[in-house]
């Protein structure tokens, strides 16, 4: 037999119409429900889905995410694991606000209230279904073998309860407490953030740094002599309350000829610059304690005595002059040292981040831009010492990039640092990739941990579960089924959100009190929701306690790297809190995605590439490849149009013409 001529196969191949033939094929002939049939029964491998938010369209890096959740259990099932993959949607939070705000034209809290809070949510509701297509698009069309037809969604009422049921656990611990602290806060939102959103976006910015004189009017330097302090937020001068000072530093008294300055003796060259002489009089900051002093502005009044030096062991002589200004209302250990000495708290600014109408200078001036009028007043008063730039990191509201305060607020915390300990013991068992996370931006997140605060002053989001009466009496409702028993009317078609939930009244359960319990108004944190996943996707412990107890802890997680304090954090958190157990054993941390320059991506610089065009030129095998073999799966990726041909180029058609080479002759 004769060898068939040798034919060369086209160098151009419709890689997108070939991938559409096998899509159809898988589809037709429901090729992952049969794989899921054929490996029932066998060992679990369990891996937990990330539920993006559907209010907006999905971008290249949902590829990329999606790649390595696609790649892990399909090599799993291949080696004889059953790995279930449901589907999820993350619904509440801010960004979802924010977005339908922009979409009615509204600016704030007060816009939404005169809208209806019922309205609005219904508005929420349906922005977070309107892209769930695109995503199920993307999803087939890369070839993601996930269970869209029996996602997981945060805002149904069933997930509610189990979200419910997880902090009643956590209140009956004695873990979900209100307190008064300073947190960050968003005046553009009207609402507190927790710490793990807080290192979600930070700006460089260049602020005021100022050396203000505070003169002295008691103590041995009275009349003679001025402190000199430092901060970098004049706005709070306003607020002055007192200056702290370490109890075991040397405070010297330098002079150029015409004033004397009080300063830590190991910031008197750095504070003062040349032309400066120490007098020979220094003090311990223990032998200051309780000196008075003219505060910089007398813009608000004071309830109560004030303005004297404090001592503080937090203080340093690292920067600065020594000497730190306390402003109670807006700094957490200004907040602690304060208290310790019984000094007033004053505010004078509003929630929407402006200070109080009428007061003099600064009266509805939003904070940050207050800076500019009080240094000019404290130069033409001769209190101003000096006065330079200072750039560096300011944090960010994360959804609407607003400039954040930190503000003095009741709140309700997580006691996170009750249970440090253990996160730190279950985060050692978790096997990281890359392994430096564990120790290094996860573990250093850990070791830093502080109460996370819970409740947001907001509208759509899963309520607080906590009802109050008038002597304070807290009970914790556990479900809507609770809330039946409690309420003796049936609340098992009740919308658990606002403002329906709000309605809902109860004679308090406490021993011996008949007073009427209200819910308290805030809904939570929706980083809790998506770290409530692993049993709120089952409706654990109402149904499918046998399903949940098998997946817990998932054998896989994977998102990119800026997830260690979002939902890694979340999910090992609730789960410790809940369970006394990480909800997961091994994380993989993704890179980022970058534009082919090595820009970040943005529709600012024009750079965005959308994923199904991309996809219909190049070809999913193509963009999957990239993902997944452009470098470790940590490394950021620059990913291109050139870049994505390249492997076409190099790797798909080399492929398909020895396919296609085997399959002529094999024919022959």
């Amino acid at each position: 037999m004769t060898s068939p001529q040798y034919r060369q196969v086209p160098a151009q191949v419709d890689l997108p119409a070939l991938e559409h033939a096998v899509l159809d094929f898988w589809r037709d002939s429901k090729v992952f429900a049969k794989s899921l049939e054929q490996s029932e029964g066998r060992p679990e491998w369990v891996f937990y889905e990330g539920p993006p938010t559907a209010n907006g369209m999905p971008g290249a890096h949902h590829i990329e995410a999606r790649v390595f959740k696609d790649v892990f259990p399909r090599f799993r099932t291949m080696q004889g694991y059953h790995v279930g993959r449901k589907a999820g949607w993350d619904c509440h939070g801010l960004p979802v606000e924010l977005a339908v705000e922009k979409e009615l034209g509204f600016n704030g809290k007060k816009d939404i209230e005169a809208y209806g809070i019922a309205e609005f949510n219904a508005k929420c509701r349906e922005s977070v279904t309107r892209h769930t297509d695109a995503f199920a698009e993307l999803t087939t069309r890369m070839g993601y073998w996930v269970d869209l037809d029996d996602a997981y969604r945060t805002m149904d009422p069933e997930y509610v309860d189990s979200v419910w049921w997880s902090l009643k656990e956590i209140f009956g611990k004695d873990l979900l407490v209100q307190d008064h602290r300073v947190a960050p806060w968003c005046p553009r939102c009207g609402t507190g953030l927790s710490d793990h959103e807080l290192a979600q976006e930070y700006e460089t910015v260049v602020d005021p740094s100022v050396f203000v004189r505070f003169p002295l009017t008691s103590g041995p330097l009275a009349g003679e002599a001025a402190l000199l302090v430092w901060t970098t937020t004049p706005w709070t001068l306003v607020s002055n309350t007192a200056v702290a000072a370490h109890p075991d530093v040397d405070y010297v008294v330098a002079t150029d000829g015409s004033e004397k300055l009080v300063v830590a003796r190991p910031l008197v060259e750095k504070a003062l610059g040349e032309g400066w002489e120490l007098t020979g009089e220094a003090f311990t900051g223990r032998e200051m304690e309780r000196w008075t002093y003219e505060r910089p502005f007398h813009l608000v009044e004071f309830p109560s005595e004030a303005h004297f030096v404090v001592n503080a062991e937090y203080v340093t002589t690292e920067d600065g002059t020594g000497l730190v200004h306390q402003s109670p209302a807006f700094g957490a250990d200004d907040l602690l040292v304060c208290k310790a000495y019984g000094l007033p708290v004053v505010n004078p600014v509003r929630p929407d981040g402006t200070f109080e109408e009428g007061l003099p200078l600064v009266g509805g001036v939003f904070f940050k831009k207050a800076d500019e009028a009080l240094t000019e007043d404290l130069d033409a008063r001769g209190k101003l010492f000096r006065h330079v730039p200072y750039e560096h990191s300011y944090p960010h509201c994360w959804r609407c990039h607003t400039a954040l305060l930190y503000y003095a607020q009741p709140s309700w915390y997580i006691r996170t640092t009750a249970v440090k300990d253990r996160l730190l013991q279950e985060n050692e068992k978790t096997n990281w990739f890359p392994e430096s996370v564990k120790n290094g931006r996860f573990g250093d997140w850990l070791n830093n941990n502080v109460d996370w605060a819970l409740s947001r002053n907001r509208y759509w989001g899963t309520p607080l579960p906590i009802w109050r009466c008038e002597d304070d009496h807290l009970t914790c409702v556990g479900s809507r089924a609770e809330l039946s028993e409690l309420t003796g009317r049936d609340q098992s078609d009740l919308d658990p959100h606002r403002p329906f939930i709000d309605e809902i009244t109860f004679t308090c359960s406490h021993e011996n009190c008949r007073l009427e319990a209200y819910r308290v108004p805030e809904v939570i944190d929706a980083w809790y929701d998506s770290g409530s996943m692993p049993f709120a996707q089952w409706g654990y412990p109402y149904k499918n306690k046998e399903v949940f107890e098998s997946r817990y802890p998932a054998q896989f997680i994977s998102e990119a790297i800026d997830q260690t304090r979002g939902w890694f954090y979340t999910l090992m958190a609730v789960g410790t809190l809940v369970f006394d157990k990480s909800s997961y054993e091994n994380v993989v941390c993704l890179g980022h995605i970058l534009a082919e320059d090595g820009r970040k991506m943005s529709k600012h610089l024009g750079n965005i590439l959308q994923p199904i065009p991309l996809m219909d030129q190049h070809g999913a095998d193509a963009v999957r490849w990239f993902m997944a073999a452009g470098g470790s799966p940590w490394a950021a990726r620059r990913v291109g149009h050139g870049t994505i041909q390249e492997v076409v180029r190099k790797t798909l058609l080399t492929y398909w013409n020895t396919v296609a080479f085997q399959a002529l002759y094999a024919r022959t």
